[in-house]
């Protein structure tokens, strides 16, 4: 294991839970959760990334006896450890949180480099989305002023 930190459990319950919080981080990109667990999932799922980057049937056993679902297990082969490629680490990154309301525990979100990317692009796309709003909207004001102005062109004729 990377780190020695016990977070205040026996062995056996620790290395559960942190296969679980693996498993988890993998399957949904991002997890909620104390900074001291965050840091060590984190370390665990470089870990796992750079084994499935190994692609070979020895990667996907060794991944199989850390991780407790085989279809994650799969999307790592398959999907994440793909994108990494060309990335030797830096694979997960954390953000402090502040602390937890009842206990005062420092939180933290710890979550996949590569989600991080999808976002980047759907943000790109909604800013696209709102710009063309924006001239769609800004074109529409300035025919209705034209309008207006030959309106007050014609008025002013008139009265002339």
């Amino acid at each position: 294991m990377p780190g020695t930190r016990k977070l205040g459990r026996p062995t056996a319950h620790r290395n559960a839970m942190l296969r679980g919080m693996v498993t988890y981080l993998l399957e949904n990109g991002k997890i909620e959760t104390t900074l001291t667990r965050a840091k060590e999932v984190g370390a665990l799922t470089e870990k796992m990334i750079t084994i499935g980057k190994k692609n070979t049937l020895a990667a996907h056993r060794q991944a199989l006896a850390f991780i407790t679902k085989e279809d994650v297990v799969k999307k790592l082969f398959d999907k994440i450890a793909p994108e990494f490629a060309d990335k030797n680490g830096g694979y997960v990154q954390i953000y402090k949180l502040g602390p937890r309301r009842g206990d005062g525990a420092e939180m933290a979100l710890i979550k996949l480099t590569l989600e991080e990317k999808a976002e980047e692009k759907t943000e790109e796309k909604s800013a696209k989305k709102k710009s063309s709003k924006k001239t769609a909207k800004n074109a529409e004001k300035k025919t209705e002023e034209k309008v207006e102005e030959k309106t007050e062109e014609t008025a002013e004729e008139k009265a002339e």
